[in-house]
């Protein structure tokens, strides 16, 4: 009887006499991932709510009589009646170095399977962008590997360049090529051990995909050895939309722990037309009033406050963005791709009529913008490709106008041949970029006139040769180039003299 007595005294002086406030409330529907909750009074906006379980909600209407609550996570086990409690916290992600090389969710948990996160920091979600006093000009290049763009359509760091092209047209092989090339270009800086080296960490976003696409996505990088720079945030086509909701914001707290920490990062959500679609369903469960094609009013909101946190900050590092936006049948004039053609400052479009025809990558000169323009190019690239977009745009309208007119002068024979061959030049294999000090290479070559006896159907063949002769026998000069960024007379003309060498050994 006495140990009775004690076990009970025992439980007795456990008990917490403080007074606990507690903001509670009951489930009264649940669907589609999305919850109704009466008598949560005090919540707000974007608050987490802790559902049953462990599963997590975010706040996102407050009405009059109730608080309409989208659920991240498994929802199964969820029923009406269920008791929730707020928890007066934003929804935050683990950020830092530890996340590299791993995938995780949209709440940055872990889905790789190598364990748990050692994760010190954590970000909200959620965060205002920089203000313009803030931000600083973008000037600082942030190199793709693919010639195309490199030299016609630049990308700076702390720019924002919309990948955008119908399905199937290489929009992923673009950014992950983007991605490899920073691995290489890291590897190489931190290997040379220069101080001013600043070494570009990769975030990949991956919205409403296939698990097997992504997976795909994983093992190109690994291959590459890009993964180790990398950090890649998966809501596939199998998770809740409000998680395929969430992920891109998750990716870009994640980016801006690097740029408030002095380094650089780079980001790719692929797809902001599938994340629109997520918030679609969502808002119309939460009975929100739909707009044009039933996207709510704040569509454009959605996307705007998600790219503007990409900046390059005064002081601090940076975060390049590269959202994706598929097209139907090429209409650029869509309302979703209007309304991130008009937040991004500039796009690479991606033509289906040009992938078809074998030219990989698909750019379209004429669609494809870069509002940073040559500010984001080293001057070598400037010295040997600075006219390339306008012979290229003008190669296009004179092989149209050709078609009608068999007989041509010498000069616009001339001016089409030269066009064939760079269109030729600029064709490149996924996965496999160049890095910038090969390509300037490649392009004196051409513009000297170097490809020019060369039939225009065996050039791809011909710059794969030149490519690996440059690899493979003229290293100190690759290297001069990349460390000058320039070309002086003393470059030009061992450039001249290797050209020559590889002309007199290659027959095509």
């Amino acid at each position: 009887m006495s140990t009775v007595l004690d076990q009970i005294e025992q439980q007795i002086a456990k008990l917490s006499t403080k007074a606990v406030k507690k903001n509670t409330g009951n489930i009264r529907t649940i669907a589609d991932g999305v919850a109704k909750i009466d008598g949560l009074s005090d919540v707000m906006y974007n608050e987490m709510v802790q559902f049953p379980g462990g599963a997590i909600g975010i706040a996102l209407n407050l009405e009059e009589s109730e608080v309409g609550c989208v659920i991240l996570g498994d929802v199964s086990q969820l029923k009406e009646g269920d008791e929730v409690q707020t928890t007066g916290k934003l929804l935050s992600v683990p950020v830092g170095k530890a996340l590299l090389g791993r995938v995780v969710d949209a709440l940055g948990n872990p889905v790789d399977g190598k364990g748990p996160i050692d994760s010190k920091e954590t970000y909200p979600v959620e965060r205002i962008a920089p203000g313009i006093m803030a931000r600083k000009s973008v000037n600082q290049p942030l190199f793709t590997g693919i010639m195309a763009i490199d030299s016609m359509i630049p990308i700076g760091r702390g720019q924002r360049e919309l990948i955008i092209g119908d399905r199937g047209t290489g929009k992923t092989t673009i950014a992950i090529d983007t991605i490899i090339n920073q691995a290489k270009i890291n590897k190489v800086g931190l290997a040379s051990d220069d101080a001013k080296f600043r070494p570009v960490y990769s975030i990949y976003v991956a919205i409403g995909q296939k698990s097997s696409n992504v997976v795909r996505t994983v093992a190109a990088l690994e291959a590459a050895g890009a993964l180790e720079f990398t950090i890649i945030v998966a809501a596939t086509a199998a998770d809740n939309p409000a998680n395929q909701y969430i992920a891109p914001y998750s990716g870009a707290a994640i980016g801006e722990w690097f740029m408030e920490n002095g380094m650089d990062a780079l980001i790719v959500f692929d797809d902001l037309s599938k994340h629109a679609v997520a918030y679609r369903q969502i808002s119309l469960i939460l009975k929100r009033p739909s707009g044009r094609e039933a996207y709510p009013g704040d569509v454009f909101y959605l996307h705007s406050r998600l790219l503007e946190r990409a900046a390059r900050l005064d002081g601090k590092g940076s975060l390049t963005a590269l959202p994706i936006i598929e097209t139907l049948a090429g209409d650029v004039s869509a309302y979703i791709p209007t309304n991130v053609i008009s937040i991004t400052d500039g796009q690479i479009f991606l033509e289906t009529d040009l992938f078809n025809q074998g030219i990989r990558p698909a750019v379209s000169v004429g669609l494809s913008v870069s509002r940073v323009g040559s500010s984001a190019q080293i001057k070598a690239t400037k010295q040997v490709g600075g006219k390339l977009k306008g012979e290229l745009a003008q190669f296009r309208e004179l092989a149209a106008f050709a078609q009608f007119g068999p007989d041509l002068d010498a000069k616009t024979k001339s001016q089409l041949e030269r066009g064939a061959r760079i269109v030729e030049l600029f064709k490149q294999p996924a996965f496999s970029p160049s890095p910038i000090e090969l390509q300037v290479s490649i392009l004196f070559a051409m513009q000297k006139g170097f490809f020019d006896p060369i039939d225009a159907k065996k050039v791809v063949a011909a710059a794969a040769s030149m490519k690996t002769f440059f690899t493979t026998r003229k290293d100190a000069l690759l290297t001069e180039i990349r460390t000058k960024s320039a070309l002086d007379k003393d470059i030009e003309a061992k450039l001249e003299a290797a050209c020559n060498e590889w002309k007199s050994g290659y027959t095509a």
